[in-house]
């Protein structure tokens, strides 16, 4: 299977060729991964329209290359590149191959730019949900909504065009445009904020001329059958968390007949996390469970370190020790993990491709590089498909719907030096926090909720005396996938109620605050 075009050889063109028969399809669209963190979105989001996408490397793919392979449409993503001070690899001779083109973001930009355009920063930059608003009938919009929101992640503008300008926003006047056979958005139709982007990946399907589908299919039995092919009668060894995404992929390997071990590492975790893990695997006849206290090797290892980054590469370092000896006892011939694709594209990777990738965390789960081959079925995944797949195969839908957890757990809910006092207190802000959200129905309304111990201190008067108390910092977000996400604006009652539970419940807190910050530009993790 082609998992990356990087020029028109033969064994790439009869690669596609194959995968087009297989899909029963004739078309197919070239998609230039930039860098972006949303590029395998719009992957996905090809596909449920029925439409095969080819990743391919802007660095190396040339417009021979581009024609000889002949796709009826092509995409550019977004990336962290700028095209005012540092242009991305590409041959902008593709833009003249008269393919119909659809730039987005990064794309709309590099396109833009050829067209004769001026690209340069941006006074006021734009970060989050925006409304665009639409100022020339178009097919690209066909059916949309004259005014409707759109997300927007870009610090460049778009000035001087010599083209069509088909929309705007408050501080984007480019925000759409259009030149003959290239098409281009400032905005990311991909993501779920974007409330009609899948209709305008419809519509750019249809300016393609790309009438076959090829059909759908169930994704969790085709992971099933690639798996079974790898591993049926093999020993796998799989980190479980009590999180919905390992108990998905421990369920598709009980469905590939693996003979299993589950190993749930303790330490850093949420206070209920081990009891999830217990209910749910403890006592099931395909599964053999064990549970490793690392609690003191967490602490030796995390000491003296005070930077998320740090306490992240610190983490993973124990975390691979502890399953690498699980490996040894078990006599494992693989190791499974729960890794999404957020996972591997926040990381600084994904596709293979020239293109730089940021990196925006280190993630406990990517690239550890174990003794033996790892196995990671939802590594192309988002949180939403993952769920979906779980529901496919009736895993438990309590499982599914807990809130995800960062795999370095409280360890980045918690600034600055990682000891047992600072765990206890995270810990304890995290139960109640999450008590009170189950309490008050909330918890299922929001994607993702956490309480973070800062080091910053706060006066407190707490009876007749006065010191000062750690400051909490509590944050929700709503979101589908991870990709990104807006803060959820819970109930001013809600939040004077867990307010006053942390500080007189934990003697430790002076003040709770609440953050309102979307991603972009924040992280839904505070580290």
């Amino acid at each position: 299977m082609l998992t990356i075009f990087k020029g028109a050889s033969p064994e790439a063109l009869n690669e596609i060729a194959e995968e087009m028969r297989v899909r029963q399809t004739k078309h197919f669209i070239l998609l230039f991964s930039m860098g972006s963190q949303f590029d395998h979105l719009i992957v996905q989001q090809l596909a449920k329209l029925g439409v095969f996408a080819v990743v391919a490397d802007p660095a190396s793919v040339k417009a021979g290359d581009v024609k000889m392979a002949a796709p009826a449409g092509i995409i550019l993503s977004g990336g962290p590149a700028s095209v005012f001070n540092e242009p991305p690899p590409f041959d902008n001779s593709i833009f003249d191959l008269g393919i119909p083109t659809l730039g987005v973001c990064l794309g709309f930009q590099m396109w833009a730019k050829h067209a004769g355009a001026v690209v340069t920063p941006q006074e006021k930059r734009e970060f989050g949900v925006h409304t665009f608003r639409i100022k020339a009938d178009s097919p690209l919009f066909e059916g949309v909504a004259k005014e409707t929101p759109v997300l927007e992640s870009h610090g460049d503008a778009i000035s001087n065009a010599p083209f069509e300008v088909l929309g705007s926003t408050d501080n984007t006047e480019v925000a759409a445009g259009h030149s003959g056979h290239l098409w281009g958005v400032q905005f990311h139709p991909e993501v779920t904020d974007t409330t009609e982007g899948v209709k305008m990946y419809e519509n750019f399907v249809k300016i393609c001329g790309i009438t076959d589908r090829f059909p759908a299919h169930s994704v969790a039995q085709a992971k099933i059958d690639a798996l079974k092919k790898l591993i049926m009668g093999k020993k796998v060894l799989i980190a479980l968390s009590g999180g919905s995404d390992s108990s998905v992929v421990a369920y598709l390997l009980k469905e590939a007949g693996a003979t299993l071990k589950g190993v749930y590492i303790r330490g850093i975790d949420r206070p209920d996390d081990e009891a999830y893990v217990k209910k749910y695997f403890s006592d099931e006849d395909w599964i053999e469970l064990e549970i490793v206290d690392a609690t003191k090797e967490f602490l030796k290892a995390l000491k003296g370190h005070v930077t998320m980054r740090e306490k992240r590469l610190v983490m993973r370092g124990v975390y691979k020790e502890v399953l690498e000896e699980q490996i040894e006892e078990f006599g494992a011939d693989f190791i499974a993990q729960g890794t999404l694709y957020t996972d591997v594209r926040e990381s600084g990777h994904g596709h293979a491709t020239g293109a730089r990738v940021a990196e925006i965390k280190v993630h406990h789960n990517v690239k550890l590089g174990f003794s033996i081959p790892e196995i990671a079925p939802l590594e192309t995944e988002v949180k939403d498909s993952a769920r979906q797949i779980g529901r496919d195969m009736s895993v438990p839908e309590d499982l599914l719907v807990r809130h995800p957890f960062p795999g370095p757990g409280l360890v980045v809910r918690i600034e600055g030096e990682v000891t047992a006092e600072s765990l206890r207190v995270a810990r304890a802000i995290d139960g109640i926090y999450i008590e009170e959200l189950r309490a008050a129905n909330l918890y299922q309304t929001v994607w993702q909720a956490g309480a973070t111990l800062t080091h910053s201190m706060h006066t407190e008067s707490k009876g007749d005396g006065a010191g000062i108390g750690h400051v909490v910092a509590l944050w929700a977000v709503w979101s589908v996938n991870g990709f990104t996400a807006r803060f959820a604006q819970l109930p001013y009652e809600f939040l004077e109620k867990v307010s006053r539970r942390i500080t007189n419940e934990v003697r430790e807190v002076g003040a709770v605050v609440y953050r309102i910050s979307d991603k972009p530009p924040a992280t839904i993790e505070w580290g």
